[in-house]
């Protein structure tokens, strides 16, 4: 979008915060660059510049708008989206894979040259592996130093920083303030990202923002109604789930408010918070564009009222996709109440021990080592699902498929079709919560079909994947508004009261 002048200009007139986090808006005579809604006077066209990231503004040389945050706004739909070599490696940088393995540790992770990689990023993105990285590491920083106690050096190390020094240039450089500048301007004035609430003693309080409308409820509701106990709860408003990280484990509580959803982190290793939080966002869908969906679904007038009844629903997603990928296994052909009871029988037997003295989290759910040492044998179900659970396991295990933010998904999935016990619903139900698929379509789930027959739609599946067809690219949105027409309990949420479990 951001080579597209006029229309980012009027996108930048009219303050319009949809279009935050879709690019940027670099302003040559002051060198500062800033969102498409910052509140500020809008400046001449002939001294604008668009980037496409706040990451491609920075290698440029301009600094982030102290009034408006850029840097901190959601990110772009479009990285959720993409499967070629840049939407891929965005994904990757995100997750923090840049900080754990260097830039040639990425470029072979996705089978390409350091030389291929940084040319593919900076053509696209105006800027390379690490000047992304290191925007990253920027936020990161901020959020630390506006929102916590903690010693600059600690800020350093947790954001990814090598170096007190190499986080000191950089806050200056992009901020343009020193990090004892910006904690005394938070201090005095407050910040966007500070939640405003405390959590219990070692938690981390953050702001995820996202792009209006949002709606909650169906969000929410699924993954509290699909909670493994002792791995997930909701407790007093909260979403809580156990969290298994590069550096340590972990607990987050998130809670759904109008504008933004509060974020409390419990971490073993700090390092972790920037990848934590871009998990999180990837769970929620926080950096999906409603508008473009809303556009796109209500062309159909048989969907077209329930979309307008509640814009902006959101994919339930995951924070691991190899978790999420077995847990689609055990739900085949069961309710939700049983996938929950097996997936509780096997997080107690083989879970990671996690202690959580602020709720009644205890069990990180197993990896896929722990279920190859098991074997087949020791899950309570049919012998076909038991297969298919051992099957995902071994070759997670082994390397040979692999579900992080980089994955392939064409390639992916070609090769989750090979493996015995997985079938078309299967295959649409990964594709859309593990890989981010916006356009993946369970049509035999039977949420999808009692939805389509509520609505009057053809439910015969190849009548039904013919009329989806006019929803495309949104077909996994759309899915969640044939699944909210339902009496089921994914689509309610509770916001308050005693733990729900």
């Amino acid at each position: 979008m951001h080579e597209d002048f006029d229309r980012c200009y009027r996108a930048m007139q009219s303050k319009d915060r949809r279009f935050d986090g879709w690019f940027v808006v670099a302003v040559e005579t002051t060198r500062i660059y800033c969102r498409p809604s910052c509140p500020g006077h809008s400046p001449l066209a002939r001294n604008v510049t668009f980037y496409p990231t706040a990451a491609a503004a920075q290698h440029a040389g301009f600094r982030a708008c102290k009034r408006c945050r850029p840097d901190a706004s959601p990110g772009s739909p479009e990285w959720d989206i993409r499967q070629d070599l840049v939407g891929r490696a965005t994904r990757l940088i995100l997750d923090g894979t840049v900080d754990r393995v260097g830039v040639a540790g990425l470029a072979s992770h996705l089978g390409y040259s350091v030389r291929q990689l940084e040319r593919h990023l900076v053509t696209e993105l105006g800027a390379g592996p690490l000047s992304l990285a290191r925007a990253n590491r920027a936020q990161t920083a901020r959020l630390l130093i506006e929102t916590t106690a903690m010693t600059f050096s600690e800020v350093a190390f947790a954001a990814g920083f090598s170096s007190i020094r190499q986080f000191n240039d950089t806050v200056r450089t992009i901020f343009a303030n020193t990090p004892s500048e910006l904690r005394a301007r938070a201090a005095g004035k407050g910040t966007s990202e500070v939640a405003g609430e405390s959590g219990p003693p070692g938690t981390l309080v953050f702001r995820l923002p996202f792009r209006a409308p949002f709606v909650p409820t169906s969000l929410f509701g699924h993954l509290a109604a699909t909670a493994i106990p002792g791995c997930e709860e909701v407790r007093n408003g909260a979403y809580r789930r156990t969290l298994r990280l590069p550096n340590g484990n972990g607990i987050v509580a998130l809670t759904p408010l109008s504008d933004h959803v509060v974020c409390r982190l419990t971490l073993d290793n700090l390092r972790d918070i920037p990848v934590a939080i871009a998990r999180c966002r990837w769970l929620l869908d926080l950096d999906a564009d409603p508008g473009a969906v809303t556009d796109a679904l209500s062309g159909d007038s048989v969907l077209v009222s329930q979309v307008l009844r509640a814009p902006g629903r959101r994919i339930p997603r995951s924070v691991d996709g190899a978790e999420m990928a077995i847990r689609v296994i055990l739900g085949q052909q069961v309710s939700t109440s049983a996938a929950r009871t097996h997936g509780a029988r096997l997080a107690e037997c083989y879970g990671t021990p996690i202690d959580d003295p602020a709720g009644g989290l205890n069990r990180i759910f197993p990896t896929s080592e722990a279920f190859q040492e098991i074997g087949p044998d020791a899950l309570a179900m049919p012998r076909s699902r038991q297969t298919a659970v051992f099957a995902l396991a071994t070759a997670l295990a082994s390397g040979a498929i692999e579900l992080d933010p980089g994955t392939d998904r064409e390639r992916t999935l070609h090769q989750l079709a090979r493996l015995a016990g997985i079938g078309p619903w299967t295959l649409e139900q990964i594709s859309m919560r593990v890989l981010g698929d916006p356009d993946a379509f369970p049509n035999t789930d039977m949420g999808v079909v009692k939805g389509a027959k509520e609505l009057g739609l053809p439910v015969t599946p190849a009548a039904l994947v013919a009329h989806s067809r006019r929803w495309r690219p949104w077909r996994s949105c759309a899915v969640q508004y044939l699944w909210a027409t339902q009496d089921h309990p994914i689509n309610n949420w509770v916001t308050e009261g005693q733990p729900c479990v």
